[in-house]
């Protein structure tokens, strides 16, 4: 009896790490990385239509790739904005490499990111031109939303949340 018990122990026990390892394999090796791991590589400022903007490294998330190039959010404060420009520019957003946004290309660069009214996602040059525009979803099931963070995305790559609104990031 005992030896059947351990038996099924070891067995759960290999389906748990065989499931750990297809998820980590599935993110492609990419690691999420957490504000406490963010303040070395996020600035304290940026530069964003002509003005600069604190970062709030507490409300910031990134993902490492397996090779060593990153995907960077921080929320700023917007204060010193016009309203039309703080309606869209909520964080700071830096991809080392190309990614798909909401199945959507994306280039290298800093951009500034919102969430907008009507389920909308944008992306802008640092002169507030708009790169990119998708449709955003909400994640009702959230246990806890955040102003930002990057969480695993269930079938491939990561979600790009802000509170309980989220798109989509591929590499």
């Amino acid at each position: 009896m005992q030896i059947w018990r351990n038996i099924k122990k070891t067995g759960l026990l290999v389906a748990l790490v065989a499931i750990a390892s297809l998820a980590a394999s599935a993110q492609g090796g990419a690691k999420i990385l957490k504000p406490a791991e963010m303040t070395k590589l996020i600035p304290q400022t940026v530069f964003y239509r002509g003005q600069t903007a604190t970062t709030q490294v507490r409300n910031s998330s990134g993902i490492k790739f397996e090779d060593g190039f990153f995907v960077l959010a921080s929320m700023v404060d917007t204060s010193g904005y016009s309203t039309g420009i703080a309606a869209k520019y909520q964080a700071y957003f830096i991809t080392e490499v190309p990614i798909r946004v909401a199945g959507k290309n994306l280039a290298p660069g800093a951009y500034g990111i919102g969430f907008i009214e009507g389920n909308k996602f944008l992306v802008t040059d640092l002169g507030a031109h708009e790169v990119l525009a998708a449709a955003s979803s909400t994640d009702s099931e959230l246990k806890h939303p955040v102003p930002l963070q990057i969480l695993p995305n269930a079938s491939a790559g990561f979600r790009l949340y802000a509170g309980r609104s989220y798109v989509v990031l591929n590499r």
